[in-house]
């Protein structure tokens, strides 16, 4: 007899099948139709309203041999979120952009490779978690978003805290993933507005690690501006990691595997270029599972007509990113 919640839920979502998985028959551009408009809902994005941004560059200085611009931005009434821009200190023409999203740590300085506190040195030297530094070198403009619940925007000296404000958005009919996906839309809005001379969209990409890999996923279903998305440890079977292994409250979307598995989201990616990163000894995106979901990723792409726009790189270790193994293959996407 079992008494255990939990055991009960993980018996169910075994039994489950995604009501908004493709049948192969409807037209793929009305079901990708029908998955944005259910996907917006259960993000709570339609709660959202534009406001007055409020752009306010508050820093400009120098930063690893690269030129830094720290900038605030209201992205809702009333709530402002940070970021960094790096760029090359001798910068000629435009150059692409890279957003960075940093997954759980204590804030979006590990995507600058600049250590704050104790540990954070180990944490970005042992997971190629300087996302920035990475990126100019690989010839972008730069940009770490902080996160909701992260550094600047409600973490703390002891790493995130999402529980309270994951929670709390529920209350109000939205997801902190929502709020996530919303500001990263903002913040383009302000690179458009004010770095056009400097930045361009062509050949931009949207990347992160664990938390910051899921908020680039969600994105990617609903903002098309970037070219490429690089989610790293985050792409994996609901049922297989955040059902079975626990994890953090900003992960769950209230009723969100009725409809779809993570998998089946991609219809709303393709045809843009698609880099799932994974490691091969991850704990709590087993490999496995992230196979079996990117199976069903590139089904989505072969039926959007896009078949060689997706790739799946898996990297030697566990849960971080791989920038060497990574890199070249979006580089290479998106080169076609």
């Amino acid at each position: 007899m079992n008494s255990l919640p939990l055991n009960h839920h993980i018996a169910l979502s075994a039994t489950l099948t995604p009501a908004l998985r493709w049948d192969g028959i409807t037209p793929i551009e009305q079901h990708r139709k029908a998955c944005t408009n259910r996907l917006t809902r259960l993000l709570g994005l339609d709660t959202f309203t534009l406001c007055e941004p409020l752009f306010e560059i508050t820093a400009e200085d120098e930063l690893k041999g690269h030129r830094h611009i720290h900038f605030t931005l209201q992205t809702e009434e009333g709530y402002f979120t940070h970021c960094d821009l790096l760029l090359p200190k001798n910068q000629t023409g435009k150059l692409p952009l890279c957003a960075t999203l940093q997954g759980h740590s204590k804030g979006a300085h590990i995507s600058l490779g600049t250590p704050k506190y104790p540990g954070d040195e180990q944490l970005i030297a042992g997971g190629d978690r300087d996302f920035c530094i990475r990126a100019v070198a690989e010839g972008y403009a730069a940009l770490a978003i902080e996160q909701r619940g992260f550094g600047q925007c409600g973490g703390t000296v002891h790493g995130p805290a999402c529980e309270r404000p994951a929670m709390t958005a529920l209350l109000l009919g939205r997801t902190l993933i929502g709020e996530r996906v919303w500001d990263v839309m903002r913040v383009l809005d302000a690179i458009e507005a004010h770095f056009s001379d400097l930045i361009t969209l062509k050949g931009s990409v949207l990347m992160g690690n664990s938390g910051g890999g899921t908020a680039t996923y969600y994105t990617a279903c609903l903002e098309h501006r970037f070219d490429g998305f690089m989610p790293s440890c985050a792409v994996c079977t609901y049922h297989n990691s955040i059902v079975e292994i626990h994890h953090c409250t900003c992960n769950y979307v209230p009723g969100i595997a009725r409809y779809f598995d993570m998998g089946d989201l991609a219809v709303m990616i393709a045809p843009k270029k698609l880099v799932v990163v994974c490691g091969k000894d991850d704990e709590i995106f087993p490999l496995p599972a992230v196979k079996q979901t990117f199976d069903i990723i590139k089904g989505l792409y072969e039926a959007s007509g896009s078949p060689d726009n997706c790739a799946l790189v898996i990297g030697h270790e566990g849960h971080r990113f791989y920038a060497d193994a990574a890199w070249p293959v979006m580089k290479g996407l998106l080169s076609n």
